[in-house]
C-alpha cells in the first residue's frame, strides 16, 4: 500500500465514521495527509486527521481519532492502528502491503515519481542568463544547476517547460567589453571600467585572426567589428560550457530584438496611454509602487534612452504572448528589486501579477584547504564554471550546487567533495546506486531466476531495515510534487540522502536474513527473490532522483 493509496483509505474510513454517526463529512480534507513518524517505534505512517476536524465537528479528537482506528484495523493490508497523545493515529502495514509500493516502483520503471499535477501548465523558465562579457562565474553556475534541475522536476509533474536564457546584448556592459577587447588587441592595459582577465586576451587575439585589418578601421567600424565577433565568440563559449554541464536551453532570446523590432516602444506607449507612465523630471516613470513595488521606476531617462527595466516590460510582454502562463525568472542575489518591478510591470499591461515568480539565489563560496578562493571579476581572477568542473566533475559539481536552499548561501569545499567516503554526499548517493548495480550482476550470474515482480510473495519481506528501506521508496512520488510546488529541487537531493542511508544500513545488516545472495554450496533462499526485487526498485528510484537532478547513477565506482 503506497502513502498515496494509504491516505484515500484514511479518508474513506473518515466518512464511514462521520456518516454511521450522522455527522457532517464536509469538514474532511480533500486529501489526508500521512507521513513517516519521526521514530519509526510509533509505526509506519502517522495522520493528525483527527485533530484536524474535531473541533468543527464538535467531538472530542481522542475520539473521533478511537473510532477511526477501530474502522482501520478491519481493512485488508492494515496490521495495527494506536491513538496517541491528544488524537494523533500511528498506523502500521502488512508486509505484503508494504509491498505494493516496490511493485508499484518496479511497474513505473522511469516514470515512477511523476504525475499530472501540473499537465496543461505551460512554463516559461529563464536562468542563468550571464552577461556575455565574460565567462559563466559561480553564481550563474548554481543557477544553471538548479534551473536546470527545477526544469526537470516541473516537467515531471507534467509542466510543459521552456528553459530560456535572456541574451544581454544590449547596454552599457556590452560597451566596456568591447572597449576592454580594443585594449587588448592593441596591447594596452584594460580601461579601469573594463574586463580583465585572460579570456579578454584570448578574444582579442581570434578577432586579429578572422579580422586582420580590424585596427586599421574607423574606429566606429572596428567597434562594431569587435562587438558582432566578440560576442558572439564569448557567447559561443558560454552555450558550450553550459552544454558540457548538461544544461541546455530551448530559447536563446536577444535583448537588442526587443529594441530594434519595436518591442519596447510599443510597451511603453501602451503604459502611457493607460496612464501607468507618468512625466517626471524629463523622465518617464511606471507608477509601480501603486502595484506593491516600494518606488516607482524611470522607465525613459531624462536623455530619452530606455532604462533596463522598459526591456523587462516588453520581455515579459513577449512571454505571455507566446502563451506562457507562468513566468519564473531565476536571478542572483542582487536582484531583489525585480521581484516588485516585475510583478507591477505585469500589472501595469493589465495581467495577473501571479503570472511571475521570481527565484533569488544567494552567493556562492569555494573553499579549498579550509581557506575561501577569492573572486573578483573585475581583477580577472574570476572562478569560472569550468574552474569549478575542473576540480571536482560535473556531477559534484551539479549534486553540490542543487542539493542547498537557493535562499542560502552555499559552502562548496573542493577537497570534501573529491572524498570517496559518506562524508561527500554525491559519492555517497552514487555509491548507493553502484551497490545495488552489483548485488544485482552477482544474482544474474548465479542465475537466480526472479520472475516477475506482480508474482514475488513480498511478504517475506520483514525485516525492520526492509520495511525502513521501502517506506522511504515511497516517500519519493510526494518529495518530487512537493519539489516543483515550492520550487526546491534541493528537496530531491536530500531525499535521495535519506534513500541512499536506508540502503546502505540495509546492505550492511549483520542479520542473516538481510544477505541476499548465496555463499558456496548455500542454496537460494525463499527470500531472495522478493529481496532482489526490492534492490531492483531501490536502484529504479535512485536513477529516478538522480535524473531529476541531472547526475549520473554509475554502474561501477
Amino acid at each position: 500500500m503506497t502513502p498515496a493509496a494509504l491516505a484515500d483509505l484514511v479518508r474513506s474510513a473518515a466518512v464511514d465514521v462521520l456518516t454511521s454517526r450522522g455527522l457532517d463529512t464536509g469538514v474532511l480534507p480533500a486529501e489526508v495527509t500521512v507521513e513517516r513518524p519521526r521514530n519509526p517505534e510509533h509505526g509506519d505512517y502517522a495522520t493528525n486527521l483527527a485533530l484536524q476536524v474535531s473541533k468543527k465537528l464538535g467531538v472530542n479528537p481522542r475520539d473521533f481519532a478511537g473510532w477511526l482506528a477501530e474502522a482501520l484495523t478491519k481493512q485488508d493490508g492494515v496490521a495495527a492502528v494506536d491513538v496517541a497523545g491528544p488524537g494523533f493515529l500511528n498506523l502500521r502495514l502488512d508486509a505484503d502491503a508494504q509491498g505494493a509500493i516496490v511493485r508499484e516502483a518496479l511497474t513505473a520503471g522511469a516514470a515512477y515519481g511523476h504525475n499530472e499535477l501540473l499537465a496543461g501548465k505551460k512554463i516559461n523558465l529563464e536562468f542563468v542568463s550571464a552577461n556575455p562579457t565574460g565567462p559563466v562565474h559561480l553564481g550563474g553556475t548554481r543557477w544553471a544547476a538548479v534551473g536546470d534541475a527545477l526544469g526537470r522536476v516541473l516537467e515531471a509533474e507534467g509542466a510543459a517547460v521552456t528553459r530560456e536564457y535572456y541574451f544581454n546584448d544590449a547596454g552599457a556592459q556590452i560597451d566596456r567589453f568591447v572597449r576592454s577587447l580594443v585594449a587588448a588587441a592593441k596591447g594596452e592595459p584594460a580601461p579601469a571600467d573594463g574586463y580583465g582577465g585572460g579570456y579578454i586576451g584570448d578574444i582579442a587575439a581570434e578577432i586579429l585572426r578572422r579580422e586582420p585589418s580590424v585596427l586599421s578601421l574607423p574606429d566606429a567600424e572596428r567597434d562594431e567589428t569587435f562587438r558582432r565577433v566578440g560576442v558572439n565568440l564569448m557567447f559561443d563559449e558560454i552555450k558550450q560550457s553550459l552544454h558540457d554541464f548538461g544544461t541546455d536551453f530551448d530559447v536563446y532570446f536577444h535583448e537588442n530584438s526587443l529594441h530594434e523590432s519595436g518591442a519596447v516602444e510599443r510597451a511603453v506607449e501602451r503604459l502611457k496611454a493607460s496612464g501607468d507612465l507618468y512625466e517626471q523630471d524629463g523622465a518617464w516613470w511606471i507608477r509601480s509602487k501603486d502595484f506593491g513595488d516600494d518606488k516607482d521606476r524611470v522607465v525613459i531617462k531624462s536623455d530619452g534612452q530606455p532604462a533596463y527595466i522598459a526591456g523587462d516590460i516588453a520581455y515579459f510582454k513577449d512571454k505571455r504572448d507566446r502563451g506562457f502562463d507562468l513566468c519564473i525568472y531565476m536571478l542572483g542575489a542582487d536582484h531583489h528589486g525585480y521581484i516588485g518591478r516585475l510583478k507591477a510591470a505585469a500589472a501595469a499591461l493589465g495581467d495577473d501579477p501571479d503570472t511571475v515568480e521570481v527565484l533569488i539565489g544567494q552567493l556562492v563560496n569555494l573553499v579549498a584547504d579550509g581557506k575561501p578562493v577569492r573572486m573578483s571579476k573585475r581583477a580577472g581572477t574570476v572562478i569560472t564554471l569550468e574552474d569549478l568542473v575542473d576540480a571536482v566533475g560535473v556531477d559534484a559539481a551539479r549534486y553540490s550546487l542543487i542539493r542547498s536552499s537557493v535562499d542560502s548561501a552555499v559552502d562548496i569545499d573542493l577537497d570534501l567533495l573529491r572524498k570517496q567516503s559518506a562524508e561527500n554526499p554525491v559519492y555517497y548517493v552514487q555509491y548507493a546506486h553502484a551497490r545495488v548495480c552489483s548485488v544485482l550482476r552477482n544474482a544474474a550470474d548465479l542465475k537466480i531466476d526472479e520472475g516477475q515482480v506482480a508474482d514475488a510473495d513480498l511478504s517475506l519481506l520483514t525485516l525492520d531495515k526492509e520495511g525502513a528501506l521501502i517506506r522511504t521508496l515511497g516517500e519519493f512520488p510526494k518529495v518530487v510534487a512537493s519539489a516543483a510546488e515550492l520550487r526546491e529541487p534541493h528537496r530531491v537531493a536530500r531525499y535521495l540522502e535519506e534513500l541512499a542511508g536506508s540502503f546502505h544500513k540495509y546492505y550492511d545488516d549483520k542479520d542473516p536474513q538481510a544477505k541476499v545472495l548465496p555463499k558456496g554450496d548455500e542454496e537460494v533462499s525463499a527470500r531472495a527473490v522478493p529481496q532482489l526485487h526490492l534492490y531492483r526498485a531501490t536502484r529504479q528510484v535512485l536513477r529516478n532522483g538522480l535524473a531529476l537532478l541531472g547526475v549520473s547513477a554509475p554502474e561501477r565506482m
